[in-house]
């Protein structure tokens, strides 16, 4: 394959071959081969494939078919009412569950089961918060689990007066059980990123076990999951090995500021999961979080490829500790654009200016790396770079204006393999897997307005994974 008339990063005009599944030849004028296949960049910028260092793969296959009832898709309370009848009136059986996603208090207040049983009493609906801790379920739905025979306090449901509120935090293993289903597909999933551009992903979700392995191995296997993945998960992935396109992943810690475990139990988790030679990763989305992670990380020791998730506050004082640790960032610049103007409403002022940092974190010498967290960001990493080098909201409003960073700095967070995030751009060269993909403009004008760069094409190891016409 020769892909004619492109800019590598940055902007040096050239033709690309690709022999196999590697760049062979990078040149000036290269002449086609008989029969070799010739794509026209027309002067299009040719990147490495990006990689989302933070995404959960089944739960956004399951947003694809859900209702969006948060901002900025639904922005108030009447809103939300039509798109859940909207969603029961086509409903292909009556007993199918609604599902909603991406839910905010901003649009209807704390919604529980007694306001949803107003707009659907017949039909079993659950809506999940925009933090991914909260469900709410109307009576139909509380019925399906059979909540009126749990145990009080030892079930998630909250409970008001002794009245289930239809309020589930932090309940996802214990629904899990009540609501068994097969794994989703991942076809429409991959073939969405793969029009970003993405070539690779690391899933975070941190019930990953032997199962949802093996699911993501037989997606890749039959063609319909096109990414290379990594893997995070439990400890139940510590006897696994890497294959092709498919790795084990580092274990998945997650920290509640009101729940916070022992330190030395957490510890513990920590040196069991460096001893199985898996790093960890530890989601810290406040103060007190990190600083928790931080002084377990610093007692137990720290291993290459451990990582902060979020880091949505990190204040000054916690970096000298960070970058003495060896730790890295993977961090949502999306968060800024669709979260921003909640951020500034509801976080006390003098941590605003710490919210979703970047530049602050790579000039302290803090590797920094990317991600979208589909479902709950939007999944496309154009809208995220470009949030991360203008720092607006969906309102127009800046939030954080120092953290911004350029453009070239902003696609490099999203380069790079699943195990370096943070690490410079990469670039292209003769012998490097042929993972690429191309804009539809030259780079001096996508950096511009990187949310408007649109990828023409996206390549896998030599061949074409999107358009799926050109595959």
């Amino acid at each position: 394959m020769l892909i004619r008339d492109v800019e590598i990063p940055f902007a040096t005009k050239v033709d690309v071959r690709i022999n196999a599944e590697r760049i062979s030849e990078i040149g000036a004028h290269l002449k086609p081969r008989r029969g070799e296949p010739v794509i026209e960049g027309h002067g299009g910028a040719l990147f490495p494939g990006l990689h989302d260092h933070h995404i959960h793969l089944i739960s956004l296959a399951a947003s694809l078919e859900s209702v969006q009832c948060g901002p900025p898709h639904v922005m108030h309370a009447e809103e939300l009412a039509q798109r859940l009848l909207e969603r029961a009136a086509r409903r292909p059986a009556r007993n199918d569950w609604i599902r909603g996603v991406g839910y905010h208090e901003s649009v209807a207040g704390e919604i529980d089961r007694t306001w949803l049983d107003r707009i659907i009493p017949a039909a079993p609906v659950r809506i999940q918060h925009r933090s991914g801790r909260l469900w709410i379920l109307n009576s139909c739905a509380l019925g399906r689990i059979q909540a009126d025979v749990t145990d009080l306090g030892r079930d998630p449901l909250e409970r008001i007066d002794g009245y289930v509120t239809g309020r589930i935090f932090d309940g996802d293993a214990w629904l899990r059980e009540r609501l068994p289903g097969e794994l989703r597909s991942l076809r429409a999933v991959s073939e969405l990123l793969a029009g970003f551009g993405v070539t690779g992903v690391t899933d975070v979700t941190p019930h990953n076990d032997l199962e949802h392995y093996r699911h993501f191995a037989r997606e890749q296997a039959r063609g319909a999951l096109l990414q290379d993945v990594a893997v995070m998960g439990n400890s139940a992935l510590d006897a696994v090995a890497s294959g092709d396109g498919l790795a084990r992943g580092a274990t998945k810690l997650y920290l509640r500021e009101n729940t916070l475990p022992p330190l030395e139990a957490f510890c513990e988790a920590i040196q069991h999961s460096h001893a199985s030679r898996r790093p960890v990763a530890i989601h810290c989305v406040t103060i007190p979080e990190l600083v928790f992670a931080l002084g377990a990380l610093n007692a137990s020791g720290s291993s290459p490829g451990d990582r902060i998730e979020h880091a949505a506050l990190a204040p000054p004082e916690t970096l000298g500790l960070i970058r003495s640790l060896g730790v890295s960032i993977v961090t949502q610049p999306g968060f800024v654009r669709e979260r921003g103007d909640a951020y500034l409403r509801d976080v006390p002022a003098e941590d605003i200016p710490w919210l979703y940092r970047l530049k602050g974190l790579i000039d302290a010498g803090i590797p920094v790396g990317g991600s979208t967290d589909a479902p709950f960001g939007n999944p496309n990493p154009w809208l995220a770079m470009e949030a991360a080098v203008r720092r607006t909201t969906l309102a127009g409003k800046v939030l954080g204006a120092s953290e911004a960073v350029t453009p070239e700095s902003a696609i490099a967070l999203f380069t790079g393999s699943a195990d370096a995030p943070g690490a410079p751009c990469l670039q292209i060269r003769p012998g490097d897997k042929a993972d690429l993909c191309l804009l539809d403009q030259a780079w001096t004008s996508a950096r511009q307005h990187l949310g408007d760069a649109r990828v023409v094409i996206t390549i896998k190891e030599g061949k074409v994974i999107w358009p799926q016409r050109l595959a």
